[in-house]
């Protein structure tokens, strides 16, 4: 350590000013007035034994203070914080990022970019990262799933299904018909605990399997009403059987719509049986992969929430009889599905089998 001796220091009037000034301040900074202090201390020819109690501080602060006054005299007193050098976000740097996050994929093999992630690549602040993905609605954390028609026939199919919910023909019943296939029966092995305030409802890790279920439902697009059936296995048999019950839940000769999925169980020679032998039965198939034309999907997404999915069954039978009593009770109090589009002028298409809904 170079030590600055007595009488090193040399201030001009204009100097011994201006440090006065800073150091009996009482609106500056502390910091400027300490090291205006310290100059004004060793130009006086204070020891620094005298300094050190005086400032309250080491041998490093005189050294350091001391030598860039000499070197740099009034400037050489503004701190110099290493920290991180000011960053703007220009228009460059911004497409810098949107190509990044657009076009490129981390080193490390991951899917997808963090804002830290991505920040550490480009070498900036990951709240700039951040600040650009919001304003381009950029998200790329989250993934969307969609499902692409190849039916060639798709736009003659969904309009013939969409014109039986909203101009059925008239005193005529259209159904949405699927099947729910699997529902397992399944029983916790640890008893349930149940919801209390401040704690959810909780259920065992482990559980029993007793079997499985299908569910046959029909839909009544005028009513809501829904007609369910169980089965130990979805074939076409079971179908058939299904479509009497419909037939014979309606008045004798009634012209029915039935609206139904493209399962090969569906288009067996049983059911062309059937058709034949009941001329008023219209089968109407929705497009590939299109089952969210069909009503009823919306029906078994209630029911999974509402029973299956955090259902107890200790049988096959149970799990037969609270199912049946949901319909039972669901029947009591029927909604339909208002189907209708926000725009009329536009309509559904299909371009290189990818199908969107206007």
């Amino acid at each position: 350590m170079i030590v600055l001796m007595k009488n090193t220091i040399r201030l001009t009037e204009s100097e011994r000013m201006e440090l006065s000034q800073r150091a009996g301040s009482q609106s500056g900074r502390a910091d400027d007035s300490r090291r205006a202090r310290l100059i004004l201390l060793l130009e006086s020819g204070a020891t620094w034994a005298q300094i050190r109690d005086k400032l309250d501080c080491n041998d490093a602060f005189i050294d350091r203070w001391g030598k860039r006054f000499g070197h740099e005299r009034l400037a050489g007193l503004f701190s110099r914080h290493a920290g991180q050098g000011a960053s703007a976000l220009t228009p460059r740097l911004e497409a810098r990022i949107l190509e990044w996050t657009l076009k490129r994929k981390p080193a490390d093999g991951a899917t997808h970019w963090s804002t830290r992630k991505l920040g550490a690549a480009l070498s900036i602040s990951h709240m700039m990262v951040a600040r650009v993905w919001a304003k381009h609605g950029l998200k790329p954390q989250r993934v969307e799933r969609y499902m692409a028609s190849n039916d060639v026939d798709f736009e003659r199919k969904a309009a013939d299904i969409i014109g039986l919910y909203l101009n059925p023909p008239t005193h005529a019943a259209v159904f949405c018909v699927d099947e729910k296939t699997a529902i397992q029966a399944l029983d916790r092995k640890d008893p349930m605990l149940p919801l209390s305030p401040g704690r959810a409802e909780r259920h065992g890790f482990e559980y029993y399997r007793h079997g499985t279920l299908s569910l046959y439902a029909a839909f009544n697009t005028k009513t809501g009403e829904v007609l369910g059936k169980t089965a130990a296995r979805h074939t076409s048999a079971e179908f058939v059987a299904f479509l009497a019950d419909i037939v014979v839940n309606q008045p004798r000769g009634k012209e029915i719509h039935v609206i139904a999925d493209n399962l090969s169980a569906h288009k067996t020679g049983q059911v062309d049986e059937f058709l034949e032998r009941h001329p008023n039965v219209h089968l109407h198939f929705t497009p590939t992969y299109s089952s969210w034309l069909n009503q009823v999907e919306l029906w078994f997404a209630k029911i999974e929430r509402d029973v299956i999915a955090r259902g107890i069954f200790t049988s096959l039978s149970d799990l037969r009889r609270k199912l049946m009593r949901y319909i039972r009770q669901y029947n009591k109090t029927p909604k339909t599905v208002k189907w209708r589009y926000f725009d009329p002028t536009r309509r559904i298409t299909t371009t290189d089998s990818v199908v969107t809904v206007h």
